[in-house]
């Protein structure tokens, strides 16, 4: 969606969706892909996984996590749409790797692990790292760092929500 397109990623909890309603605000073309990309599928063909397969699976949470994936041709149609200077898609996907060549450069937004537990240990249970069987997911991630892009660039999101966003965009 932009002559220009960003990448913004990191575990639950590092402040993706925050970024990208203060880039929102700013006046920022954004793509929440957790909410308008994302669903459950086979992370081998991109095939959405059957109802019988997610309640198989419903209370396995690194399952649900391995299987979270952007519509790969949902991302190709609006990374070249040319209508924003720029773009931000901002969220997380197993399947990146199909589409991490549309982006100019890819953010990772990291915290250290104390102002992680903080952050999801305030979350109601009914958002994704409010329940202890997610945070042990989330935290597994954050020490392996398994899921993220290689070539991106950290961005230190403990900082106040405006110094990230200025640290995004001084790097676009």
């Amino acid at each position: 969606m932009g002559i220009k397109n960003y990448l913004i990623e990191g575990v639950s909890g590092t402040g993706k969706t925050a970024v990208a309603a203060e880039l929102q605000r700013r006046g920022h073309h954004v793509i929440h892909g957790d909410r308008e990309l994302a669903y459950k599928g086979d992370p081998k063909t991109g095939e959405p996984l059957d109802a019988y397969a997610l309640q198989k699976h419903i209370a396995d949470v690194a399952f649900g996590h391995r299987h979270q994936l952007w519509d790969v041709g949902k991302v190709k149609s609006l990374a070249a749409d040319r209508s924003h200077p720029i773009s931000f898609f901002c969220g997380g996907s197993r399947n990146f790797d199909r589409f991490i060549d549309l982006f100019d450069k890819i953010f990772v937004l990291n915290v250290d692990l104390d102002t992680l537990r903080h952050r999801l240990a305030s979350r109601p249970e009914d958002e994704f790292g409010g329940r202890p069987a997610e945070r042990d997911v989330i935290m597994r991630l954050h020490a392996t760092q398994e899921d993220v892009p290689k070539n991106a660039v950290t961005i230190d999101a403990t900082a106040p929500l405006a110094s990230v966003v200025d640290d995004i965009l001084s790097k676009c």
